[in-house]
């Protein structure tokens, strides 16, 4: 990855040293909020006991300051967030090299609400719903299950790239 870390002071997320070019293909705020938005899966990375990385994508839904995730409570993931926090997601779009742009959290998972979520919107749960409801409409009964509980994702270091910039600073140079 070429992208720069941001720090939202609002999360708290810890800065990384902008590789080579990285603050030039860094998303702005603004895009990050909007790419956040607009996307709908992200890989969600945790680990087990043992050491075993496991990647499962996901939907997700961002507040502006933390990546709200609705689980299954009987998986493989929401077993190991349980039992240890640290988590990385991945949201990332493009076909091509130069359309590539994404955004890497990492953080800590903590469950918020009962588990398994009883389907009652708390005011705890009431932002996260709110957005989940308008980003999936069609998947709203499916959380009211008694299936799922809620994770909230604490960014710790944030960071994103949009290969974009890089082809339109290129055609400006030319």
């Amino acid at each position: 990855m070429t992208g720069e870390a941001r720090t939202p002071e609002r999360a708290g997320a810890e800065p990384r040293p902008a590789l080579r070019h990285g603050r030039r293909l860094a998303m702005t705020a603004a895009e990050l909020d909007a790419f956040l938005a607009a996307e709908r899966t992200c890989r969600v990375a945790t680990v087990s006991a043992d050491g075993q990385p496991h990647v499962s994508p996901l939907w997700f839904v961002w507040d502006g300051s933390a990546i709200w995730l609705c689980s299954l409570v009987g998986s493989r993931r929401f077993a190991e967030l349980t039992a240890d926090p640290r988590v990385g997601l991945v949201v990332d779009a493009g076909h091509d090299y130069g359309e590539l742009r994404g955004v890497e959290i990492r953080g800590v998972a903590a469950v918020v609400g009962d588990v398994p979520w009883s389907g009652e919107v708390t005011p705890e749960l009431a932002e996260a719903e709110r957005l989940f409801s308008g980003k999936y409409p069609e998947q709203r009964h499916v959380r009211r299950q008694g299936r799922h509980a809620w994770l909230r994702v604490e960014p710790r270091n944030i960071s994103t790239w949009d290969f974009r910039k890089g082809r339109a600073a290129s055609a400006q140079a030319t």
